[in-house]
């Protein structure tokens, strides 16, 4: 079996085993953390960081979790939220007055973070992904594709840039400023939402799935993602330096599985994680809010949506492009974190909730 490195509570054994057998099939490298009231039952990684298998994948190794991301940008709205300095019952026009153009007066703050804002598209070159004042000026000036509030769409690369331009009207700062200041900073969470290049050595660059290359792309319309007009990301351009250095509170935060895990604890712990109170126990409820019920047009199956969270039963949270998750458990206290640089075909990618499935027999035992 593949060696894995780090440390894990025997009762959470079969995480490991269960990473180890990923590795054993093939996938280059990847981590997983388990958090149980705010500590780490498991801490593990494996592989390599690099596609030729020369690199070991170490203890620091970060890697781009794609729309994990997502949870990250959510958890700085809610954090403004919790401190009333942003209503999401407001409309985003009364934080962002440009953002009212093109018919956008009645978007509510809290479509932005439900996806039900009819903005799920990017229509300018990739490129102007990488400049925040051009990307969120085209946003402000795009008409919705449906009534706001009516329908959800999943907004894959948008709305990091819708939510992410509230919070810097809102404090002067840049999501991925406030999120490292306000949240990262204080938990001592190694996770980043813009990557200078002091951490360039410790990335682990995206392999594509076996048999495609680096032009491999991200859709999440079946039937119309390559239409004229709409962008496509492919492998190559989120391994790009531009990618790296910019903020797309979408998709382009690094991390590692413990400091996803350790981050999103909050919201499995009432808000405070060790001696670190960064949201009250009503303020992580609201995640949990429902604001959408039904089929998502976009990705084109049932959806259930909260503020900034997809919701599964009880627990909530996200997967990103290529294989990674967060899931959070508050009724059990729980937040797991999967990484991986190797993507798989999102049809056959089980991966994730494997280890979802491991990590509650684990919990079994604890509580027992």
């Amino acid at each position: 079996m593949a060696d894995i490195h780090g440390s894990y509570d025997e009762l959470f054994a079969a995480v490991p085993t269960m990473l180890s057998g990923l590795l054993d099939e093939g996938d280059v490298g990847g981590a997983v953390a388990v958090f149980v009231d705010g500590k780490a039952v498991v801490d593990v990684w494996g592989g390599f960081a690099d596609a030729g298998r020369s690199v070991p994948w170490e203890r620091d190794t970060i890697v781009n979790v794609f729309s994990v991301t997502k949870t990250m940008t959510a958890l700085c709205a809610l954090v403004l939220i919790d401190r009333g300095e942003l209503d999401p019952d407001a409309p985003v026009a009364r934080y962002w007055p440009e953002f009212a153009a093109a018919g956008k007066d009645g978007v509510l703050v809290r479509h932005l973070l439900s996806h039900t804002a009819g903005l799920p598209d990017w229509e300018g070159p990739i490129e102007e992904l990488y400049d925040w004042t051009s990307a969120t000026a085209r946003l402000a000036g795009t008409a919705p594709q449906w009534q706001p509030g009516t329908a959800a769409g999943y907004h894959s690369l948008t709305q990091g840039f819708l939510v992410g331009e509230v919070v810097r009207r809102i404090t002067g700062r840049s999501p991925g400023e406030f999120f490292a200041a306000e949240v990262a900073g204080p938990l001592g969470a190694d996770f980043h939402i813009g990557l200078s290049a002091e951490h360039d050595r410790r990335v682990a660059l995206t392999v594509p799935p076996p048999g495609k290359d680096e032009d491999y792309a991200a859709a999440a319309r079946d039937s119309d993602a390559k239409r004229a007009g709409v962008a496509t990301l492919r492998v190559r351009d989120g391994n790009s330096l531009a990618w790296r250095r910019a903020q797309i509170p979408a998709a382009s935060g690094f991390g590692n599985a413990r400091s996803i895990a350790l981050v999103q604890s909050l919201l499995a712990c009432g808000g405070t994680v060790g001696e670190v109170r960064v949201l009250s126990p009503a303020g992580c409820e609201r995640a949990r809010e429902v604001q959408f019920d039904g089929d998502d047009r976009v990705l084109g199956m049932p959806s259930r949506y909260g503020l900034g969270y997809g919701l599964f039963g009880s627990a909530l949270g996200w997967g990103g492009w290529g294989g990674a998750l967060v899931w959070v458990d508050p009724d059990e206290r729980m937040a797991l974190a999967y990484v991986t640089n190797q993507m798989r075909e999102p049809a056959t990618d089980n991966r994730a909730i494997e280890l979802v499935m491991a990590a509650q027999d684990g919990l079994k035992g604890l509580r027992g």
